[in-house]
């Protein structure tokens, strides 16, 4: 069953699905730099999971080799802009799925995740999965540190998960990760651009706990022109690459 949490997901990712390339200069970043993180190119099996329109497709396409490319996702507009290939296999997919039971192969050459899991409901749980099923992984997480400044302003928690916690579930593993957090940085012309910004990337996930009054009240308030991210990035390679 599909929590309420993540149909508001998919739902504001599907709401602006034909406008996200546009918006989501972060999450293309964070791709590249895990992205340049796997040592080795040629793989039979590549997974990613929270594809989104494609963002990894459109770099590793250039950058590896491999058989087989799925592309899971929950947001059936998102699938319907990633790339189409002879290759590719795209699947409507949520997160408390198990990945092989869609898939229905034995294992996973190399699993990634650029910028889709810290909406999971439970972590603990997608990652279990991940590690079970997948012989390297590499993941980028934003963590709740992510709009920092923003929902000091406004006295909002934010809706995705801590460092720490994030730490705790790879911890937990018999897969010893790299871990390395990066924060970044995204400037704008004016306040405005950057309520614009959170509305049509699709980064808000669906979170909505401010009125207009108090979204235009944040607004006026907010003392800075630049957005905060920080992310996770945690891999683990197989050494029979």
């Amino acid at each position: 069953m599909v929590s309420q949490k993540n149909m508001l997901i998919q739902k504001e990712f599907s709401k602006y699905a034909n406008c996200y390339d546009q918006f989501n200069i972060i999450q293309k970043k964070v791709a590249k730099e895990l992205l340049s993180k796997i040592p080795h190119k040629n793989y039979s099996l590549v997974v990613d999971l929270g594809s989104g329109n494609g963002t990894i497709y459109k770099i590793i396409d250039n950058q590896f080799t491999f058989d087989d490319f799925f592309a899971l996702d929950n947001s059936k507009e998102m699938l319907s802009l990633h790339p189409d290939d002879k290759k590719v296999t795209k699947l409507n997919y949520d997160f408390n799925t198990q990945i092989l039971s869609d898939i229905n192969i034995q294992t996973i050459d190399l699993l990634i995740s650029s910028s889709s899991l810290q909406w999971c409901n439970d972590l603990d749980y997608t990652i279990d999965n991940i590690v079970s099923n997948s012989q390297s992984i590499a993941l980028a997480i934003f963590t709740n540190n992510t709009f920092k400044s923003l929902h000091k302003t406004a006295s909002i928690k934010s809706p995705i998960t801590s460092k720490e916690y994030i730490f705790n579930s790879l911890s937990k593993q018999k897969k010893v990760f790299d871990i390395e957090i990066k924060e970044y940085k995204l400037y704008f012309e004016s306040k405005q651009d950057i309520f614009k910004y959170i509305k049509q990337s699709g980064v808000s996930g669906g979170d909505r706990r401010l009125s207009y009054k108090q979204t235009k009240k944040l607004i006026e308030d907010y003392p800075y022109n630049f957005l905060e991210f920080e992310v996770v990035f945690a891999t683990y390679f197989d050494k029979r690459h």
